[in-house]
């Protein structure tokens, strides 16, 4: 009988509040939506790229009349926050509606914040209380990977440093996950963020906080990605696979309420420094991480292998289909070909150690272990 992971009960808050709506083609029914939460001037936060694309008119169509805001970057900026909460004040919006990726979600959360706290610096929206309610939020994520859409946090880049809010206030009143809008995506960015939501699942289960509910879902998570990812890969059209790896990435954004690791940490500056994709950057340094913690916590990622449905995996075996699974999508690359530069990685060692998500890594790092591990995936 495979023994309990925790020893020692202690008091804890669970909370799994969004309202989700899934399925090919329910992105028709935001409209009505919109009139149950009593949206009439909505703004659309995306990205200037997503805004030419097939998806985004779509989804564009169904309220002509919605105030447009496409200035979120990649990796998004304090500015980006600013711009579209000008844009919402200006237009009289009553709501926010985020269509894109992880980072179109991360925007259009704070937005809402923002305006009620319009002297209050960013960073500091994580500590204000709200006395009344926010304006409404629907999340409509075109990736499958970052899980923004159930998070009660963002991630914003102020100084050149990527800042986590965290305010339960920026939870969604609704998600509508339709995996129809995910076929445009280009390969490398289904790769990607299928990275991204892998590292979301595995990290949060093997973080040592306790939180058993979230260790069931990232399990879940972890099982459908090992089926869904290499089917999406192959067959693009595949909206069985395409619904599994949204709801799978879905799973990851709950399941890291429990908290991430050092991969994070590490990917965090990769991103803000150096301009890799989150969720290429994950995919480039999770290996490390996870030898680095069994090599110090044998047995950590043995329930992570049997979610994949290996055969009572060890933990060499465990990530070495990691790995296989990243090379075989592309992302096997390591830092230097996607543009890393040796001189740079004390720099970011520094700066993945201010990063809180190793905090709750399995096992300490330090920063000399953090610069260790940079070198390791160049």
């Amino acid at each position: 009988m495979m023994p309990l992971r925790y020893v020692q009960l202690m008091r804890a808050t669970f909370s799994f509040p969004t309202t989700v709506l899934f399925g090919p083609g329910t992105t028709v029914e935001l409209p009505a939506r919109l009139d149950e939460l009593k949206a009439r001037r909505p703004i659309i936060v995306t990205d200037a790229g997503l805004v030419q694309t097939e998806t985004f008119q779509r989804v564009c169509s169904l309220m002509p009349s919605a105030q447009v805001f496409s200035g979120v970057h990649s990796n998004p900026l304090e500015e980006d926050v600013e711009a579209a909460t000008r844009a919402f004040s200006a237009a009289a919006c009553d709501s926010v509606i985020a269509v894109g990726g992880g980072s179109a979600l991360d925007v259009g959360k704070v937005v809402r914040l923002r305006a009620k706290f319009p002297q209050q610096p960013i960073r500091d929206l994580a500590t204000v209380t709200v006395e009344d309610k926010l304006a409404p939020f629907i999340a409509i994520p075109t990736t499958a990977g970052t899980g923004s859409e159930v998070g009660r946090s963002s991630v914003i880049t102020i100084a050149g440093k990527k800042e986590v809010i965290f305010n339960p206030e920026l939870l969604a009143d609704l998600v509508i996950l339709d995996p129809e809008l995910t076929v445009p995506l280009s390969a490398k960015l289904t790769a990607a963020t299928g990275a991204d939501a892998l590292t979301h699942c595995i990290e949060s289960f093997t973080s040592p906080t306790f939180h058993p509910l979230c260790d069931a879902v990232a399990l879940e998570g972890i099982h459908l990605i090992a089926h869904a990812l290499p089917r999406v890969m192959k067959e693009p059209d595949d909206l069985d696979a395409r619904g599994h790896m949204q709801v799978a990435a879905m799973m990851g954004g709950i399941a890291f309420q429990k908290d991430l690791g050092a991969a994070h940490s590490l990917a965090h500056p990769l991103s803000a420094m150096c301009g890799v994709h989150h969720g290429t950057a994950n995919a480039l340094v999770l290996p490390s991480v996870m030898r680095f913690n069994a090599a110090r916590k044998p047995g950590l990622y043995r329930r992570v292998g049997i979610a994949m449905e290996l055969n009572d995996p060890t933990d060499a075996e465990v990530i070495a289909t990691v790995e296989r699974w990243f090379a075989s999508i592309g992302l096997a690359t390591g830092l230097f070909a996607a543009g890393v530069k040796e001189s740079q990685l004390p720099a970011l060692a520094d700066q993945a150690y201010q990063d809180s998500c190793h905090q709750t890594n399995p096992v300490l790092v330090s920063r000399a272990d953090l610069l260790q591990l940079y070198r390791e995936a160049m």
